[in-house]
């Protein structure tokens, strides 16, 4: 809704657009509460948000400079009465920093197709290549180095346009014509059979080289496909069972959005990457684990699953770690690693009791859709604020971004907020308001310690584990490759999860920060990754082709999630949400959303499910409220799946039983999940 028409009251006013603060706002609209729901930032999500290829580019540009608004800001000071005080917000963003950007796949200037909709990158030192500054008005054609980012118009090329097929069409034609050509020079001079032989061999490593040159992608490559990337500013993962998944479920929102199961777990160890096996099937299939080993596993895992009923077995380890507690249960080192990095994934230091619920919880979670506990949402994380926002604004809520708020209006008398006024010089009155700890002025903080995130986003060529499908979604535990550093966790999508284009995975590394999100994560990524794409690196312990960086960018994001409300000075109807922490899942923000929506609305019902669209009565003349902060309700051409996905229907019937061998990343509709599957693979 444009900031003209806005009303200047309502009940419920929400400060930017997160998983919580939009968790919130459906609840609020649910129960029939007025809300407005605004952002400063001109999509949904705030740094829980998805991009295409170029809005990424637009959003490293807004960030690689010190923010600065520059918006005109009306004055607000005429706003506020004499019994009134302004508390000032931010207006910009201050949660992100050392934003680093990195090119390795070759800049092909004869393939110069670029995509429309961003901002031009221009070079300084915050954009660096290879940790080198390069002159901002030239691209180059080399591994490492700074490149233009502008991107202009995403154009498909014909086939006689389209150089990549253009040479692989004349290869082509010199293949067909060479085997007569060496037929006549092979009667004439060749007589032997080893000559025979070694002509073909010699043909055949031309056409394995040919082959590669043709599979070899171009950052203009990238860039013409930007619209196929989705990338998530945080990555996460949804368990099973976990908050999240019941929250979509209960609330009916889970119908705005498709999810995939994640196919395999991952770990790092002695210098290769290495499956996990993780259900009763796994264990027994793994040629990894010895069969006293596999006996071992399923022993410890089977007395985890309900390890509150053997209080004898832990309550004396309960003051030492858990990888104390693994020890002490005679594990192998081999058990240990995949126990403590990959099933529990909890760090050096938590006690027992919290790796064995950590345990416990992932066993849990096996077998309610898939083979692994984990499922990713198609299109991205950022889909799932908008499929709450999406609610909200089906029940009466009115959004609008690009909107930022100057400061709340405080009663001197009642220290409660009565208004806030926008930067349009608009008073709006309200109840209660809610407010993303970004837009809270430092002033307002009391002692309030942040912790940061050290992220990465890589754009690969291939998986760090080969399998027999290409289509893999994967979650791989690095442990600590040097005394003091933490453990990194990697997600790897692949493009049928709607995240990358074909031939390319999305790579997100994360890990609690120390440094800056590239001193924290560039061991683990030269480990791992080869940066020359020219050049087939193989991994010195394990002999295997590593995958190949094309592009990559790292950057420390804030972690607010250890702030308590008592660490803020604001009035007592003024309530923060936290950004995004570092851990898999979800939890934090799905509680402290329930915990806040209860201290609004005790007596009311958190999320209640929303009703069918075919079920709904409308008053009056039975037409729909228009423009209730979407526009018009989306049509189904609108959520058209893209050419390959399963059509909603079909999904339904989808993930009712578990299957034991996932070689496809198949559709998971979470509103058909047969709770009968939950008997678990381990017990």
């Amino acid at each position: 809704m444009s900031a003209d028409h806005l009303p200047s009251e309502f009940e419920v006013l929400i400060v930017g657009t997160g998983l919580p603060e939009s968790i919130i706002a459906a609840a609020c609209s649910r129960i029939g509460q007025k809300v407005l729901h605004v952002d400063r930032s001109a999509y949904y999500g705030g740094n829980w948000a998805s991009f295409t290829f170029s809005g990424l580019l637009s959003w490293i540009e807004e960030h690689k400079h010190e923010a600065c608004n520059k918006d005109e800001i009306k004055e607000w000071k005429d706003k506020i009465q004499e019994d009134e005080e302004a508390i000032l917000l931010n207006t910009v963003d201050k949660t992100i920093t050392n934003v680093e950007v990195f090119c390795f796949a070759s800049q092909d200037s004869e393939d110069n197709i670029q995509e429309e909709g961003v901002l031009q990158l221009k070079h300084d030192s915050s954009v660096t290549a290879a940790g080198t500054e390069e002159d901002s008005g030239s691209s180059k054609d080399c591994h490492g180095q700074q490149i233009q980012a502008t991107v202009t118009n995403t154009v498909e090329s014909s086939p006689s346009e389209d150089p990549v097929r253009s040479d692989s069409q004349a290869s082509a034609q010199e293949t067909d014509d060479a085997p007569s050509t060496q037929e006549e020079n092979h009667g004439n001079m060749c007589s032997t059979e080893s000559e025979k032989q070694e002509a073909g061999v010699t043909e055949q490593v031309s056409e394995c080289t040919d082959e590669k040159k043709r599979k070899k992608i171009t950052y203009s490559q990238i860039v013409k496909e930007g619209r196929r990337f989705n990338v998530d500013l945080t990555s996460k993962l949804l368990y099973a069972k976990g908050c999240l998944v019941d929250l979509l479920i209960k609330s009916n929102v889970s119908r705005y959005a498709e999810f995939k199961n994640a196919t395999r777990i991952l770990t790092y160890q002695n210098g290769k990457v290495e499956q996990v096996p993780c259900s009763r099937a796994d264990v027994f299939a793994s040629k990894q684990l010895t069969v006293v080993e596999k006996r071992m596993l399923m022993k410890f895992l089977t007395f985890c699953m309900d390890y509150q009923q053997h209080p004898e077995e832990y309550l004396d380890f309960k003051d030492h770690t858990f990888v104390e507690f693994l020890k002490m249960k005679k594990l192998t080192a081999n058990l240990q690693h995949f126990v403590h990095h990959s099933i529990s994934m909890v760090s050096e230091t938590d006690k027992t009791t919290e790796g064995l619920r950590a345990t416990q919880n992932f066993l849990q979670c096996l077998g309610r859709y898939g083979n692994t506990p984990f499922l990713f949402p198609l299109y991205g994380n950022g889909e799932i604020p908008q499929c709450f926002c999406r609610m909200c604004a089906v029940f009466g809520g009115i959004y609008c971004l690009r909107h930022a708020v100057q400061c709340l209006v405080v009663d001197k008398e009642t220290k409660r907020c009565k208004a806030v006024i926008d930067t349009s010089g608009m008073r709006i009155s309200c109840k209660h308001f809610i407010v993303e700890d970004s837009y809270v002025a430092d002033e307002q903080r009391k002692s309030v310690q942040h912790r940061q995130i050290s992220r990465a986003v890589l754009i690969t060529d291939k998986s760090l584990l080969k399998a027999e499908s290409d289509q893999q979604i994967s979650l791989i535990t690095v442990p600590p490759l040097e005394p003091g550093r933490p453990a990194v966790r990697i997600v790897e999508l692949c493009s049928s999860s709607m995240t990358s284009m074909q031939g390319t995975y999305l790579v997100h590394l994360t890990c609690p920060s120390s440094g800056t999100a590239k001193e924290d994560l560039s061991l683990v990524v030269s480990r791992l990754f080869s940066e020359n794409v020219d050049a087939d690196e193989k991994d010195a312990d394990s002999g295997v082709e590593k995958p190949s960086v094309l592009w990559a960018l790292y950057f420390n994001m804030r972690d607010s999630s250890v702030a308590e409300r008592s660490s803020y000075n604001l009035p007592s109807n003024v309530y923060v949400c936290s950004g995004p922490d570092s851990t898999l899942g979800s939890d934090h923000s799905i509680k402290q959303a329930e915990s806040i929506f209860g201290q609004l609305f005790p007596d009311e019902e958190f999320c209640p499910p929303a009703p069918n669209p075919e079920d709904i009565i409308y008053d009056g003349d039975g037409a729909e409220a228009e423009n209730a902060g979407f526009g018009a309700p989306l049509g189904p051409e609108h959520n058209k799946p893209e050419e390959g996905a399963v059509p909603e229907q079909e999904n339904e019937k989808a993930m009712t039983e578990t299957t034991e061998k996932n070689t496809t990343v198949t559709p998971v509709s979470l509103a058909t999940c047969n709770d009968s599957t939950e008997e678990q693979d381990t017990e």
